[in-house]
């Protein structure tokens, strides 16, 4: 999402000032159609790319990271993305209920990984085993079991694989869970911080003496 508004920034900026520098070639200097067409395009064009580096810059140094690992991380994202598209496509292939409802847990929980990941690329380095390992592994195990299962062949062999592959999707679905709770481990330290300090001032609050002078609640005397 913030790769989308930082694309409509640039082109923001730059449409109105390639418009108006179009106008005054055209009007005002005299230049002809194809040459004030050419200047515009190329001011345009090496006006979002200069806007774009800048963002780049900006995003990497809030983050504390390089630009190259700013871009080993999106080149991650961009893969996650179309591994998840190749677990979506066994939707289609599984016959069995209970099936279904692990391939979605599977892709539901990887897409919130992605999310939270493409949000804060700094959570990369707490959920690599994801993009690295589990992720591969819920492709290639789902993928393998709708090619079995969508199998005539009913020998013992093949229903011992389906069942084994049926209890390993549950350890990857286990995974998948641990790798979710390492993207928000950070934000729910934050979090019980930040609850803390709340109950740490409110506590303070309640054991200051009341100033002399100051009207008591007679309403709570009378309750206590």
């Amino acid at each position: 999402m913030k790769q989308v508004k930082l694309f409509f920034i640039r082109h923001f900026i730059m449409a109105p000032v390639s418009f108006g520098t179009y106008l005054i070639l055209l009007i005002a200097t005299g230049t002809g159609f194809f040459a004030s067409t050419g200047i515009v395009l190329a001011m345009y064009f090496g006006g979002t790319f200069a806007i774009k580096q800048y963002q780049l810059n900006s995003t990497v140094k809030n983050l504390g990271m390089s630009r190259s690992e700013f871009r080993h991380i999106n080149l991650q994202l961009k893969e996650a993305k179309q591994k998840i598209k190749r677990l979506n496509s066994v939707y289609g292939q599984v016959r069995s209920v209970k099936t279904f409802r692990q391939v979605y847990e599977l892709s539901n929980l990887s897409k919130k990984i992605l999310t939270i990941v493409r949000n804060d690329p700094r959570k990369f380095y707490q959920t690599e085993q994801f993009f690295y390992a589990h992720l591969d592994s819920a492709v290639e195990l789902t993928t393998k079991y709708a090619l079995l299962a969508n199998q005539q062949l009913k020998e013992k062999e093949v229903r011992i694989a389906l069942q084994h592959t049926r209890e390993t999707i549950k350890d990857v679905t286990q995974q998948l869970e641990n790798d979710l709770q390492d993207a928000l481990a950070t934000d729910l330290a934050a979090l019980q911080m930040e609850l803390d300090y709340v109950d740490i001032t409110m506590a303070r609050k309640k054991s200051l003496p009341i100033p002399k002078g100051e009207p008591v609640d007679e309403r709570k005397q009378a309750n206590e």
